[in-house]
């Protein structure tokens, strides 16, 4: 039995549909997603470098950053702090011989004339051509610089977090917060340029070198002008030896923001006894050099003689304030 067109011998309908070609599948790949490319000897050499010098720069462009990330593998902060905490070392301990020459041993003696000799026996190691450098000068610019240093860092990064593109708007971004412990070193800057100019600088200017300047001449200082001597003197001292001992509770752990506790009630009384133990150190510091310094060698006396001359023209020689200070 013959069907009829457009049927199916089922009986079902059946639409008449052109042929069509057959798609790519749904998810196209290339070949070149299968194998990798090949590499023809018969193909056409590449180009060479147009010059020496380009192959050179990008040698050096591969190779320097990977060296100095090699060696310095750390971000800025990580060795300026480093810096700043390890010099601190060297001046402490030039410190500690300075307040045993200048206060601990006339305090013992009472006298300034016994402690002359200790104060030469030492002064010749960290005055030397040699130690000085290494343990004075040296460490100071180090300490000093790598706090500058550290502040300026701080302050770029905060501009580039801020978005601040042109100089209006750097303006508008606030500097970093200066601590405690900065603000004395700060405050200390000037008051220790003008002892180094008056004891070290002045001497090597006007004599050739520091050997004449012993407690003699300090005390001579303070008989000629006592008010402008024991301010400066209390000053360089008191600013001193607070910035010293707050900064070792810094580098020890000690400082009140770093205190712990079980709740917020035992960290605060933490905090409180660390603050009045480290000002409590500070100040008792400042009271036995001062002891020494003011009680001793501050009242030792006018120096007489050829002696008090070649000390009234070194006090003399000191830029705007000389002729004033010996009259």
């Amino acid at each position: 039995m013959s069907t009829s067109s457009g049927r199916h011998p089922s009986g079902v309908p059946m639409q008449e549909l052109d042929p069509s070609p057959v798609t790519d599948s749904p998810i196209s790949i290339s070949k070149s997603d299968y194998f990798a490319p090949s590499t023809s000897y018969t193909s056409q050499p590449s180009q060479p470098p147009s010059s020496s010098s380009s192959s050179h720069s990008s040698f050096s462009a591969a190779l320097f950053p990977t060296f100095w990330q090699r060696c310095f593998p750390h971000s800025p902060p990580f060795y300026l702090l480093r810096t700043q905490r390890y010099s601190s070392y060297l001046l402490s301990s030039f410190l500690g011989l300075h307040i045993a020459n200048t206060s601990l041993v006339p305090l013992l003696t009472r006298s300034v004339a016994t402690s002359e000799p200790y104060l030469l026996l030492t002064r010749p190691y960290y005055q030397s051509p040699l130690f000085e450098p290494l343990l004075v000068l040296g460490p100071l610019a180090a300490h000093v610089g790598s706090g500058v240093a550290l502040r300026l860092y701080r302050r770029r990064q905060t501009v580039r977090n801020a978005g601040a593109e042109n100089r209006a708007e750097r303006k508008k971004v606030a500097w970093p917060k200066v601590s405690g412990i900065s603000w004395l070193g700060y405050a200390l800057w000037p008051l220790l340029a003008a002892h180094v100019f008056v004891n070290r600088i002045t001497p090597l200017r006007i004599d050739g070198d520091s050997s004449g300047v012993n407690l003699g001449y300090v005390s001579h200082g303070f008989a000629k002008h006592p008010a402008v001597a024991f301010t400066t003197y209390v000053a360089l001292v008191g600013v001193g030896v607070w910035h010293i001992v707050w900064g070792w509770a810094k580098w020890l752990d000690l400082t009140p923001d770093t205190a712990k506790g079980e709740d917020g009630a035992e960290r605060g009384l933490r905090r409180k006894r660390r603050w009045y133990a480290v000002n409590a150190l500070a100040a008792l510091t400042t009271g036995v050099w001062m002891a020494g310094g003011l009680g001793v060698v501050g009242r030792g006396g006018e120096s007489k003689g050829w002696v008090g001359k070649g000390f009234n023209k070194l006090y003399r020689s000191v830029p705007l304030v000389g002729s004033w200070l010996v009259q």
